[in-house]
């Protein structure tokens, strides 16, 4: 019998990345701890998402191709990074204003911008924590909101004596 087919984990290991690759680190407890005890900003620029909700702790890339998105992001790249985002109600506005955007959203750190030929970006957006829209405060050269933090309600820890007792069995076979 050959065992051509089997693949080592050695074959599949990290150690063959350039060490000039850039990581995207994922969310440790601590950093998520960390994350919790950060104070929200005042007043944020807004981007709204077509389709796309970020949740905090969430890495996700986002191609922005409106005049109003692209500047945001460089502005905000050239400055603290932190951005409000929040999902628009019709995929298809083009110019979504106060009243096409949900009101909860979440504030995002960008982690990198990448400029694509086509004159679009790609931006890379770590969500940090939510918040809800006070109130719009500008809508040129792109929304700007005053925001409040939303309560994170994490869930209760169970224990095996908290959980609810196991559905007991039931035959389907008749007794005699």
């Amino acid at each position: 019998m050959s065992n051509r087919n089997i693949i080592s984990f050695d074959n599949l290991s990290l150690q063959e990345f350039d060490t000039e690759t850039d990581l995207i680190p994922l969310l440790t407890p601590e950093d998520e701890e960390e994350m919790n005890k950060e104070e929200l900003p005042g007043s944020l620029p807004i981007l709204p998402l077509r389709n796309t909700v970020l949740f905090p702790g969430v890495v996700i890339p986002i191609s922005a191709g409106r005049d109003k998105s692209i500047k945001l992001i460089n502005d905000a790249n050239a400055g603290n990074k932190i951005i409000g985002v929040v999902a628009q109600k019709n995929e298809e506005d083009e110019d979504p204003t106060k009243n096409d955007i949900y009101s909860v959203g979440t504030v995002a750190q960008i982690l990198r911008v990448l400029k694509m030929p086509d004159g679009n970006i790609t931006v890379i957006l770590q969500g940090k924590k939510r918040f809800e829209i006070d109130e719009v405060t500008s809508e040129t050269p792109y929304l700007r909101a005053t925001i409040k933090e939303v309560e994170e309600n994490a869930p209760k820890k169970t224990t095996a004596n908290s959980m609810p007792s196991p559905i007991p069995f039931v035959s389907s076979q008749s007794k005699s």
